[in-house]
C-alpha cells in the first residue's frame, strides 16, 4: 500500500507542478489587464486578472508544500513487524526499507501493524487540494456566465444544452466542484471507521483500500482536467474593463486624503459621503464637478481627478503582496521558486 501510494503521489505531485506552471506563465502573460476584485461577490476594488490568478495558484503551492511532506510519512517501512510482536529472525529492516525505496522505518512494530494513518493523511491532503480546485471553479463558473463574460472555456472542456442551443456549460468546472464533495466523503468515512478501533491488526482496515483507490484517483484527474481548462480558456479583457465602477475607486478618495495628512477614520466617512452624493445627483462619481467635491469637504484639491484611474488604483497597491504589476511579477517569481524546492 506504501510503495504503491508512495508512487502514485510523485504523480500527481507532477501534475500539481504542471497546473502551477501553466498558471504562472497566464499570469505573467496577462499581467496587464484589470477588472473588478470582489468581496461578498460585491465589486470592490481593481485588481489585475493575474493577481486572482495567483491567489488561487499560492493556495495550490501551499498545498504542494503539504504533499510533499505527505509524501515523507507514507513513504516510511513497516516490513519486519511481523503480525504485531515483531521478527525473531534478526533481519536487518533498515537495508530492506533501503533496497524498495522507503526513506526510514516505522518503529514500533504494534503501531505499524495498525496505522493506517499515511492513508487518512492523504484523504485529508486530497480534502485540502479539492477544497481549493472547488472554490477556483466556482469563480471560473461565475466568470463564464453572460452576466460576467470574462473567460470563455474551450469546447473540449463545456457542453451545449440538450434542450438550448444557445447555452455553452462549464460541464468540467461543475464537475470538479462535485468531485471535492465525493473526496470529503471519503475522509471523513474513513476516519469514522478508525476511530473506534483497539489496538494493532483489525479487519475493519481493509476499508482503507477502496477509499485510497478512489480518492488518488479522483484527485489525481481533477488535477489534470484543472490544467486542460486553464491552458485552453480564453479571457475577455475588454469586458472585465467594462465591468469596472467608478464606485469601486471609493477607496482611493479615502487614500488621496490621507495622503493630504487627514486621518483614515474621517477619510472613510468623506468617501462615503462621495458615493451619496453621486448616487444622489445619479452621476458618476468620476464625473463629479470639482465643485462638487468640494462642497463634501475643502480638504480636496484639483489633483483628485488623477485618482479616478482604474491602472492608478492597482498600481498604487504597491506593498508585497499587492495588485500593483511590480508586486504582481514578484508572486510569479515566488511561485516559481516553491514549485522548484
Amino acid at each position: 500500500m506504501r510503495m504503491w501510494l508512495h508512487d502514485e503521489l510523485r504523480k500527481i505531485e507532477s501534475h500539481l507542478v504542471t497546473f502551477l506552471q501553466v498558471t504562472a506563465e497566464r499570469a505573467e502573460r496577462e499581467v496587464d489587464h484589470v477588472m473588478p476584485g470582489y468581496t461578498h461577490l460585491q465589486r470592490a476594488q481593481p485588481v489585475r486578472w493575474s493577481h486572482l490568478l495567483l491567489s488561487h495558484a499560492l493556495a495550490f503551492a501551499t498545498d504542494l508544500e503539504r504533499l510533499r511532506e505527505v509524501e515523507k510519512r507514507v513513504n516510511r517501512s513497516p516490513l519486519g513487524c511481523g503480525a504485531l510482536a515483531g521478527n525473531p529472525f534478526g533481519i536487518d529492516r533498515d537495508m530492506m526499507a533501503k533496497e524498495l525505496g522507503f526513506d526510514g522505518l516505522l518503529w514500533n512494530s504494534m503501531g505499524a501493524v495498525a496505522d493506517r494513518d499515511f492513508v487518512a493523511e492523504t484523504l485529508q491532503w486530497g480534502s485540502m487540494l479539492m477544497m481549493h480546485i472547488s472554490r477556483w471553479a466556482e469563480d471560473l463558473i461565475i466568470y463564464s456566465t453572460a452576466e460576467f463574460g470574462f473567460v470563455r472555456l474551450a469546447d473540449a472542456y463545456s457542453t451545449g444544452s440538450s434542450l438550448m442551443p444557445q447555452k455553452k456549460n462549464p460541464d468540467s468546472l461543475e464537475l470538479l466542484r462535485g468531485k471535492s464533495g465525493r473526496v470529503f466523503g471519503q475522509m471523513t468515512g474513513f476516519m469514522t471507521t478508525l476511530k473506534g478501533l483497539p489496538s494493532t491488526y483489525n479487519k475493519d482496515l481493509q476499508e482503507s483500500w477502496e477509499v485510497m483507490l478512489d480518492s488518488v484517483k479522483t484527485v489525481s484527474d481533477s488535477v489534470q482536467i484543472a490544467t486542460g481548462v486553464l491552458a485552453t480558456m480564453e479571457i475577455r479583457p475588454e469586458l472585465m474593463r467594462a465591468a469596472l465602477d467608478p464606485f469601486m475607486l471609493a477607496t482611493d478618495i479615502a487614500d488621496y486624503l490621507v495622503r493630504k495628512g487627514v486621518p483614515f477614520r474621517e477619510t472613510h466617512h468623506i468617501s462615503g459621503r462621495v458615493v451619496a452624493l453621486s448616487e444622489k445627483t445619479n452621476k458618476p462619481m468620476n464625473e463629479l464637478s470639482y465643485e462638487q467635491l468640494k462642497s463634501v469637504d475643502a480638504r480636496f484639491e484639483r489633483d483628485i481627478a488623477e485618482y479616478f484611474d482604474y491602472d492608478r488604483s492597482v498600481e498604487m497597491r504597491s506593498a508585497r503582496g499587492g495588485t500593483s504589476k511590480s508586486c504582481v511579477l514578484e508572486q510569479i517569481k515566488v511561485l516559481r521558486q516553491m514549485l522548484e524546492n
